[in-house]
């Protein structure tokens, strides 16, 4: 269990959201509207990494509130959970003009943030939406070979889908999507039904293929 309470964790996130809203250290905030630092609770077992805010985000100050969000939200409905319990955030904080893609420096200017956040919250899973987000966890990797494949380190799940944006493209993703945000979650299933068989001090049991 985590030594710091819930309450401490908001606040910790809330003073890192007030130093995103003044920060300086790339151009976007020359033509940012409202920066977009996070949202969720402070204690999520899962969060999802996007890439940069929208235009829909850039006017509310919240993540995933255009189509993309509404997409999302019906992800987490086939699973069973809601926008209420998970962290959502993105790699940038900020919206880059005409929704381009993020540059390096823009990258690396919100790296310290994010970082802190994911240190704050210490999720269980961390789903990355999209390639940029992907980057950080599969360096070199190509999003359309590893979707749906996690990875365990230092005790956490990294799992990689694509973005909602591209689903909404491209519907013809959206079976996949789907299937990939079942499999997140069965994959946890399975690692705290082993953290229980480890507590309990009883053998693991080996299931059959055939």
């Amino acid at each position: 269990m985590d030594a710091q309470s819930k309450q401490e964790k908001q606040a910790q996130l809330a003073a890192i959201a007030r130093e995103i809203a003044a920060c300086r250290k790339c151009a976007l905030c020359h033509s940012r509207s409202r920066t977009v630092p996070g949202a969720g609770p402070a204690d999520a077992k899962i969060m999802f990494i996007g890439e940069a805010p929208g235009f829909h985000e850039d006017q509310q100050g919240l993540p995933f509130v255009g189509r993309s969000g509404q997409y999302l939200n019906h992800l987490l409905a086939t699973v069973g959970l809601r926008r209420e319990d998970v962290f959502i955030a993105n790699v940038v904080k900020c919206r880059p003009p005409e929704n381009r893609d993020p540059l390096p420096e823009e990258l690396a200017a919100c790296q310290d943030y994010l970082d802190r956040q994911i240190a704050v919250i210490n999720p269980e899973v961390i789903i990355t939406l999209g390639r940029f987000s992907m980057a950080r966890y599969f360096p070199g990797a190509r999003i359309t070979q590893i979707h749906g494949q996690g990875r365990r380190k230092d005790g956490r799940l990294y799992f990689p889908m694509y973005h909602p944006a591209a689903a909404l493209r491209n519907p013809a993703m959206q079976p996949e999507m789907e299937a990939d945000i079942k499999r997140v979650i069965a994959l946890m299933n399975t690692a705290a039904a082993t953290d229980d068989d480890e507590e309990n001090d009883q053998p693991p049991v080996q299931l059959r293929l055939f």
